[in-house]
C-alpha cells in the first residue's frame, strides 16, 4: 500500500498532466528562448525531462543494478508539440513501471539505487521544476498540484523543512532560488533517492 508522505505513481501522472496543461497551449512561442536561471533552452529543457521519464522507467521496470543504454529524446525534425504529448506519455510509462514495481525493488540512478518512492519523487522534481524552469523562459507562471510538492520534499529532500509554501520551498531543494535566510543552493545539490532508511543524515551533494 502507498504511503501517503512520499509520492506515487499517481502524483507522477499529475505532475505531467499538470505539466502538459500549461504547455500544450504554448507550443507556438519561442522555445529558443533561455530557460529560467539556466543555460538551456526551452525545447532542450523539454527534451531532457521528457527523456528522464524513460530513463526511469527502464531503470526501474528492469530493476537494473547498474546505468542501462537508454533511448534519448532529441530529434531536431519533431515539433515542439509533439515533444509535449511525448513527454506526457513517457511520464506516464513511468507511472505505470512504478505501480508495477515491488516496495522492495531497487533500479539504478547515479545518485543511489532508487526505490519506487524515489523514482517517483525524482520524476516529481524533474517534471515539476522543468516546467517552472520553461514557463519563466516564456513568460508565464506554473503552479503544480497541491501536495505533490510537499511529499516530494519529504521523500527526496529530508534535511529540508517546509515553512510556508511547499512548492516554494521544491524550488528551493532544486537550487532554483534562496528560501528565507538560506542562500540558493549550489548548483552541486542532490537528492536521496535510495530508501531513506537508508540516508545517513547529511545533505546529500553530488559526489558527496
Amino acid at each position: 500500500m502507498d504511503d501517503i508522505r512520499v509520492p506515487t505513481p499517481d502524483d507522477v501522472a499529475a505532475a505531467a498532466q499538470a505539466s502538459y496543461a500549461l504547455l500544450a497551449p504554448l507550443a507556438d512561442r519561442d522555445w529558443s528562448a533561455t530557460t529560467g536561471d539556466l543555460e538551456w533552452d526551452c525545447r532542450t529543457t523539454l527534451e531532457h525531462v521528457a527523456g528522464v521519464q524513460l530513463f526511469y522507467a527502464i531503470h526501474a521496470a528492469s530493476q537494473a543494478m547498474g546505468r542501462l543504454p537508454a533511448a534519448r529524446t532529441g530529434n531536431p525534425e519533431q515539433s515542439v508539440a509533439d515533444l509535449i504529448e511525448v513527454h506526457r506519455a513517457q511520464a506516464v510509462v513511468l507511472a505505470e513501471a512504478l505501480r508495477a514495481m515491488p516496495d522492495t525493488a531497487r533500479g539504478w540512478h547515479p545518485a543511489g539505487m532508487a526505490d519506487r518512492y524515489g523514482f517517483a519523487a525524482m520524476s516529481c522534481t524533474e517534471i515539476l521544476v522543468h516546467t517552472n524552469d520553461i514557463a519563466q523562459g516564456l513568460g508565464v507562471e506554473f503552479t503544480p498540484p497541491d501536495g505533490v510538492a510537499a511529499r516530494t520534499i519529504a521523500r527526496l529532500f529530508p534535511w529540508v523543512q517546509v515553512e510556508g509554501n511547499p512548492w516554494q520551498t521544491l524550488l528551493y531543494a532544486a537550487g532554483r532560488r534562496p528560501l528565507g535566510e538560506m542562500e540558493r543552493r549550489a548548483p552541486n545539490w542532490s537528492w536521496q533517492c535510495a530508501p531513506l532508511s537508508e540516508w545517513n543524515g547529511e545533505v546529500r551533494v553530488r559526489g558527496g
